[in-house]
């Protein structure tokens, strides 16, 4: 047995490596799984627009863009401005002709909204057979008079919020006049149009 010791070469960098590794911090990974969340409540934005997220424009939204693309184009300002200075003028040329074939005519005053209510109320009630002279047939146009009466029902949706008291209470009162003479002309017509129950049948004695 030999006395000569014996020794072991150790790699003091692969010891050294090791070491580092052990007391470097651990590298996370690039993508780490979040803990699940509940979603934020509110309003969140949108990157992506999908097709379920597209807005619907209504059926009359997109009547009126089919409509406004078969119109022609507007007017500019300029020229309403001199259209509407050149119709002037001609209307007081008409009605300067007017009062001087009758001199007892006075001047025509401007016409408002309560004249577009009873222009409208007129019509309708002459459609529905009104002031027909005695003795005369009443000649009624109904399917006439209920797009008179729905012309006004339209003028009152469309000018809400933009009247006075009194327009209001005014156009109001003509509406809810002349349906009900509809109501009232439509049961005649349709009572009319019923045919009358045949007659009890007499008893042979």
């Amino acid at each position: 047995m030999s006395d000569t010791p014996k020794f072991e070469v150790i790699d003091r960098r692969k010891i050294k490596a090791e070491e580092e590794k052990d007391h470097s911090p651990e590298k996370k990974p690039e993508r780490e799984a979040a803990p699940s969340e509940p979603a934020p409540a509110g309003p969140r934005l949108v990157t992506a627009e999908s097709p379920a997220a597209t807005p619907v424009k209504p059926e009359t939204e997109a009547a009126d863009e089919e409509t406004l693309g078969e119109l022609p184009p507007a007017p500019s300002a300029e020229e309403s401005r001199q259209q509407k200075t050149a119709y002037d003028a001609s209307a007081q040329r008409i009605e300067d002709l007017v009062r001087a074939q009758n001199p007892g005519v006075g001047a025509q005053p401007p016409v408002g909204f309560e004249h577009l209510v009873q222009q409208l109320y007129l019509s309708s009630m002459i459609q529905m057979g009104a002031g027909t002279q005695e003795g005369q047939r009443a000649r009624v146009d109904i399917m006439g008079a209920r797009q008179t009466i729905d012309l006004l029902g339209v003028l009152a949706e469309k000018t809400k919020g933009n009247l006075t008291d009194v327009e209001d209470r005014m156009l109001q009162t003509v509406l809810f006049d002349v349906r009900m003479a509809f109501l009232e002309l439509t049961n005649m017509i349709s009572m009319q149009g019923v045919p009358a129950p045949p007659p009890p049948p007499t008893k042979k004695r």
